[in-house]
């Protein structure tokens, strides 16, 4: 099996993690490590975050010159002799920053949307993230949820989060709280676009991938 590619998916990026950190990646709070590799106009690159908080250097693992605007069909020489060139950066999976939500606590709702290459975001305070509420417990009427964008531009990981105070009505106990499908929606100007470029990214995703993130199940 090659060690990488230049498709779209998840396969297609550098193999450079081992099949235990692969084990159950959608599981609550549990990052897919090849969620932080991405394409670039250089190649495949790997960013992340240092011991202060602040991002680092994308370093390049697999250098493929345009991997992200090559326009060639597959097996051509502008693709590279390879598969068609990246079209519009696309949502490959969404993680849950949260693994639990107390009622009587409170805190803040964290989703990450991962791309398959850098996005850019602009006017993205307008732009949400829906999380739906189930609606278990008792009553109803609450939900959805919507996250705004906090951060990620430039990156191949954009983070949506809303703040919920302690002992609210907005989420009660038993409530099953899921990455809505289509989950991210523009408003007020805001748009995502391909690192450096003016191709619109897509934001729509199949109700798969938003619900193979899993569910959060609130407790009093």
């Amino acid at each position: 099996m090659p060690l990488w590619g230049t498709e779209d998916t998840l396969e297609g990026k550098p193999k450079i993690h081992g099949r235990s950190l692969l084990a159950d990646p959608q599981a609550p709070g549990v990052v897919d490590p090849r969620t932080g590799i991405y394409a670039t106009t250089a190649g495949w690159v790997q960013g992340g975050v240092g011991r202060t908080g602040k991002n680092l250097m994308p370093e390049v693992l697999v250098a493929i010159r345009g991997l992200t605007t090559r326009t060639g069909a597959a097996g051509t020489a502008d693709a590279g002799f390879g598969a068609a060139a990246h079209v519009a950066a696309d949502i490959t999976s969404f993680n849950w920053n949260i693994s639990t939500w107390d009622v009587s606590a409170g805190g803040t709702l964290s989703v990450t949307a991962n791309f398959n290459e850098a996005v850019d975001v602009a006017s993205g305070g307008a732009m949400k993230l829906v999380v739906t509420n189930g609606n278990q417990g008792a009553g109803s009427g609450r939900g959805p949820h919507n996250l705004l964008y906090v951060s990620g531009t430039g990156s191949n990981r954009l983070t949506f989060e809303l703040a919920i105070a302690a002992a609210q009505n907005t989420i009660k106990a038993s409530d099953v709280l899921v990455i809505g499908v289509n989950a991210i929606a523009h408003a007020g100007g805001s748009t995502i676009k391909d690192a450096g470029t003016n191709v619109t990214s897509t934001i729509t995703t199949s109700a798969g991938i938003g619900t193979a993130t899993g569910s959060i199940t609130a407790v009093a």
